[in-house]
C-alpha cells in the first residue's frame, strides 16, 4: 500500500520566489518530507523558521552535505549559473536532483549533469511544469494519436513584461553570465513544450533586438526565430519581454494536414480554436492560474505536479516526466539559436 512507502526527504538549495514554492508545496505533499532550506542568504532565515517550524537552515550547500539531515532529493532553484555545478554536487553526494530550468546554460555543462547522474545511479528531474497545462497535455495526446497529420505550420508567441520591477540592481537576473538570456529565464518552457509535441528544429535562423532593456540586462529583449521541423513543416518562434506593464500572450497555433488549432491566452492556459477533421475538442480540466511574483506573472503554477512526479517514480519506478536527457536538449536548442547572434 501507498501508506506504507518511506517519505521522501527533500532539501530545498535556494529559496527564493520559486523555492519557497517547491518548500511550501513539498512541506504539505503527502508522502513528501521537507528536512532542509538551504539559501546564502542569512537575513531569511527567520522568516523561513516562522513558515517552517523545526526545518534547519543552511547558509551554503556545501555546509548542508557536510553537516545537515539526510535527504532523498535535492531541488536546485538557485540563480541559472548555479544549476549545473549544484546538482552534479548533489548527485556525488548520492541524492537525486530536481533541477529548476533551465537546466544549465550550456550544452557542456548539462551534458555533465547527464554524465554525472548515470555514473552515480541517481535521478535528474528537470522542472518544465507547463506539460502538466490540460491544453498542453491535450495538445501532446493529439498530436501523438496522429489526429493532426502532417504539421504544415507552427507558430509559437511569448510577449511578457519584464521591467525595472524584476530586473532589480545587484540581481543575478540580466547578466549574460548569470541569467543566460531571455530564451532560457523567461522562455526556455514554451522551447520544451515545442521539443515534448512536435521534436527538434533545424534551418534555424534568427534575429535579435534590444528595444527597452538597455539600461537593464546584457542580452536582447526580443527574438524572431524562424526554423523547420526535423518531423516536417515549419515553425516560427516570436518572443519579447518589452510588453508595457503587464504580459500580453503565450500562444501556440498549429496548422496542419487535418485542421488547425491555437493555444493562447496570456499564460497558453485555452484552447483559443481547435478545428479538425471528425474531432470535437473534449472537455478539458481547469488550468492552475499564473505563478506571482509580487509585480509580474509567470507560467502556470504546476509545480505541485513535479513534485508528485517525483513521488511516483522514486517511490513506485515511474517515468520522470521531463529527464535530464530532455533537459540537456532544451538547453542545446536555445543555445543554437544564440549562436546566430
Amino acid at each position: 500500500m501507498a501508506d506504507s512507502l518511506p517519505d521522501i526527504r527533500f532539501a530545498i538549495c535556494g529559496v527564493g520566489h520559486i523555492g519557497r514554492r517547491h518548500a511550501s508545496l513539498v512541506a504539505r505533499q503527502p508522502g513528501a518530507q521537507l528536512v532542509a532550506l538551504i539559501d546564502i542568504r542569512m537575513e531569511l532565515q527567520a522568516a523561513l523558521a516562522a513558515e517552517f517550524p523545526g526545518v534547519p537552515f543552511f547558509s551554503s550547500l556545501e555546509g548542508y552535505l557536510q553537516a545537515g539531515p539526510a535527504a532523498d532529493v535535492l531541488t536546485v532553484a538557485t540563480p541559472n549559473y548555479l544549476h549545473a555545478p549544484q546538482a552534479i554536487q548533489g548527485l556525488r553526494a548520492g541524492l537525486h536532483v530536481v533541477v529548476e530550468k533551465p537546466m544549465a546554460l550550456r550544452t557542456q555543462d548539462a551534458q555533465a549533469i547527464v554524465d554525472t547522474a548515470q555514473a552515480t545511479g541517481r535521478r535528474v528531474f528537470g522542472v518544465m511544469q507547463n506539460r502538466y497545462s490540460p491544453p498542453a497535455a491535450w495538445l501532446k495526446r493529439i498530436y501523438d494519436e496522429g489526429r493532426l497529420g502532417q504539421i504544415y505550420l507552427v507558430q509559437l508567441t511569448c510577449f511578457w513584461n519584464r521591467d525595472e520591477r524584476y530586473y532589480t540592481p545587484d540581481s543575478w537576473h540580466g547578466s549574460r553570465q548569470h541569467d543566460g538570456g531571455t530564451l532560457f529565464t523567461q522562455f526556455s518552457h514554451f522551447v520544451d513544450l515545442l521539443y515534448w509535441v512536435f521534436g527538434d528544429i533545424t534551418n534555424i535562423s534568427a534575429r535579435f533586438r534590444d528595444f527597452n532593456h538597455q539600461h537593464l540586462t546584457e542580452f536582447e529583449d526580443s527574438g524572431l526565430v524562424t526554423f523547420d521541423l526535423v518531423r516536417g513543416g515549419s515553425g516560427t518562434l516570436q518572443y519579447s519581454t518589452a510588453v508595457w506593464d503587464q504580459n500580453l500572450e503565450s500562444s501556440l497555433t498549429v496548422v496542419a494536414e487535418h485542421g488547425s488549432l491555437r493555444l493562447g491566452g496570456q499564460y497558453m492556459d485555452k484552447v483559443e480554436h481547435c478545428h479538425l477533421r471528425d474531432y470535437q475538442l473534449p472537455a478539458l480540466p481547469p488550468t492552475n492560474p499564473a505563478n506571482h511574483y509580487g509585480a509580474y506573472q509567470g507560467s502556470a503554477a504546476n509545480h505541485v505536479h513535479v513534485i508528485e512526479n517525483v513521488l511516483e517514480t522514486l517511490q513506485k519506478g515511474g517515468l520522470a516526466t521531463t529527464n535530464a536527457l530532455e533537459g540537456l536538449k532544451v538547453v542545446e536548442m536555445i543555445e543554437r539559436v544564440y549562436s546566430l547572434k
